[in-house]
Order: structure tokens, then sequence, then C-alpha cells
């Protein structure tokens, strides 16, 4: 199985209640289809880049996920369907970029040298 990841960018009228009924929405898609969740994080509400909608926030959930591949195509069509998505979007990973997040969710990247003052 190839392993993905996907933004999505909510409407920023939704309630957070109903922002994370439309998120488990999408999971449960992905489960039920056979895909393994690997990581899903929730950006919450942020400034667009330019007004979509004439919105100019919205709720951002990033999901990584492992699955077929004929699964993307089921799922963006029912993305496409709801009116509560403004925007997605999916990107199979490499081994570099699996390599890279499994290292981010390990907390590599955030971890402060030792330096030789500390260690005395």
């Amino acid at each position: 199985m190839q392993q993905y990841e996907i933004v999505i960018v909510l409407t920023p009228l939704l309630s957070t209640e109903t922002a994370a009924e439309a998120i488990a929405k999408y999971s449960k898609i992905l489960t039920d289809n056979g895909a393994e969740i690997v990581q899903e994080d929730n950006w919450g509400l942020k400034k667009l880049a330019y007004p979509i909608q004439k919105k100019t926030t919205g709720y951002y959930h990033l999901t990584e996920f492992k699955a077929p591949g004929d699964l993307i195509n089921k799922l963006e069509v029912e993305l496409r369907r709801d009116e509560r998505v403004l925007r997605f979007l999916t990107i199979a990973l490499d081994k570099h970029a699996v390599a890279y997040n499994d290292k981010k969710r390990s907390g590599a990247f955030n971890k402060k040298p030792k330096t030789e003052e500390a260690a005395h």
C-alpha cells in the first residue's frame, strides 16, 4: 500500500463540533475501505493565502494514511461533493517523505542540542 497525506480545508462557518464531524466522516471512509491512518493533525482555523468563495479563513486538517491507490479517487469524489470543503490536496509520499514524517513524529527535529556548558 502507498502512503499518502491529505490536507482538507473546511469552511470557517462551521462550529468546531461540525468540523470534527466532517473530518470523522472522511476518516471513516478511509478506514472502511481498508486504509490505515498513520497520523491526524488538526491545524485549526488559519488565514487563507487568498480568498475562496469570499472567505479568508478555513479549518485545516492533515491526515497521513496508507491506502490502496483506487481509494483516493473515491475519497476525492466525496470531498468534491461536500459543500463544507473549500479545498483539499492529496499527495503520494515517496520513501524520503515517509522517513521525514517518521522523524518528525518522533520529535527528532524539536530537540535542542546539548552544549558542553550544560553538561558541567
